[in-house]
């Protein structure tokens, strides 16, 4: 889980202020905060399959929202991709 003060310093970093916590850029990068620290917790625990379904589900709507900010704003989205070091 990501800490209330990381989100802050995501929110801050992606958003401009820490009120903006609904720009598309401040939720994919707080997803994938969280994905990256779940990602070791599925290396210790090959097994646990309740917990990689959320993991998927998280997956999954980060994919949404980088189609849709593709779209949208295509400048934006290669900063973020970038910053975020998720595509090669």
């Amino acid at each position: 889980m990501v800490t209330k003060e990381r989100k802050k310093a995501l929110t801050v970093e992606f958003g401009g202020n820490e009120k903006n916590t609904g720009a598309i850029e401040v939720q994919i990068a707080i997803l994938t905060e969280d994905i990256e620290s779940l990602k070791g917790h599925f290396t210790v625990n090959k097994k646990d399959k309740h917990s990689k379904r959320g993991f998927m589900a998280k997956v999954n709507k980060r994919k949404k929202l980088l189609a849709y900010l593709k779209e949208t704003n295509f400048n934006s989205y290669k900063s973020t991709i970038e910053k975020l070091k998720i595509r090669k």
